[in-house]
């Protein structure tokens, strides 16, 4: 089964290299489907917001917190609505700043199939001194 093929636009990956993406990547993505319904979560470690197996068949908004499920419920609103694409705006979590963006999935009709929530700790991201930055990351190991 993991090395089934899965064509995409673009080209094709077996199941375990796109395991391996999403495993890998330091970003962590969840599928809202087009009834608000999680359907899926990258699992990896680099998750801030943990999602189990039983967060999967969830509403969207039972798998958020009390503080943030109003403006959830907004802007999924506008997505199904057509009045949005995207929302990507920066939390502080931890002491950390965060980019949480929701995009807007839609079919090759335009109909929309849900949303996809992006989240990645921006923390080690700069622009000032991106450029020393870049020339370190470049001839440094980081794990």
């Amino acid at each position: 089964m993991n090395n089934e093929t899965v064509k995409l636009l673009g080209g094709s990956l077996t199941l375990t290299q796109l395991n391996a993406i999403f495993q890998t990547i330091p970003e962590e993505f969840d599928f809202i489907d087009e009834h608000d319904i999680v359907r899926w979560s990258s699992a990896n470690k680099h998750r801030l917001f943990k999602r189990t197996d039983d967060d999967l068949g969830k509403h969207v908004l039972e798998v958020h917190p009390g503080h943030s499920q109003e403006r959830v419920k907004q802007v999924l609103q506008q997505m199904h609505d057509g009045k949005r694409g995207v929302l990507s705006l920066i939390i502080h979590y931890h002491d950390k700043p965060i980019n949480i963006a929701f995009y807007s999935l839609h079919d090759n009709n335009g109909k929309y199939i849900g949303c996809v929530e992006v989240t990645q700790d921006v923390s080690g991201h700069q622009e000032k001194g991106a450029w020393l930055h870049n020339i370190k990351q470049v001839l440094f190991k980081h794990k």
